[in-house]
């Protein structure tokens, strides 16, 4: 289940409204819409704690491991990083479609490709930042 599908379901469980979800977050009745309606995802990290809370259900439960590491990806590495990683999401989740391995199989092979993933972004970061704009790691 996606995360607009996760907030429209446990809205309507409590029968809140949008407008209502909105002012209880801090949020606009536009952001509550374009998450349940368009599938967009808070660019804020604090902005599941807040829905999470309004809703009452554990911020784990909005942020999936995915959307933990599409996130993840945008800190760390912008808006490219971000488009890097959900493109890898969604190529990896095509492997998936028969169905033929348990879930927990798939939560192994998602992370070993996260891992993978971060591993070589550091060592291109580290290939291919010239050496006088490297963080010194040395320094105290």
């Amino acid at each position: 289940m996606k995360f607009g599908e996760k907030v429209r379901r446990l809205r309507n469980e409590k029968g809140l409204s949008q407008t209502e979800l909105g002012k209880l977050c801090g949020l606009s009745l536009r952001t509550i819409r374009n998450y349940e309606v368009d599938g967009r995802y808070p660019k804020q990290r604090e902005v599941y704690s807040k829905l999470a809370a309004a809703l009452g259900c554990d911020v784990n439960y909005l942020l999936s491991e995915d959307e933990e590491f599409v996130l993840q990806a945008k800190q760390t590495y912008g808006y490219q990083g971000a488009r890097d990683a959900e493109e890898l999401i969604a190529d990896i989740s095509a492997l998936f479609a028969g169905g033929e391995l348990s879930e927990d199989a798939k939560d192994g092979v998602m992370r070993a490709l996260q891992d993978a993933y971060w591993m070589a972004k550091e060592k291109n970061r580290e290939k291919y930042t010239p050496k006088k704009y490297r963080k010194n790691k040395n320094a105290k």
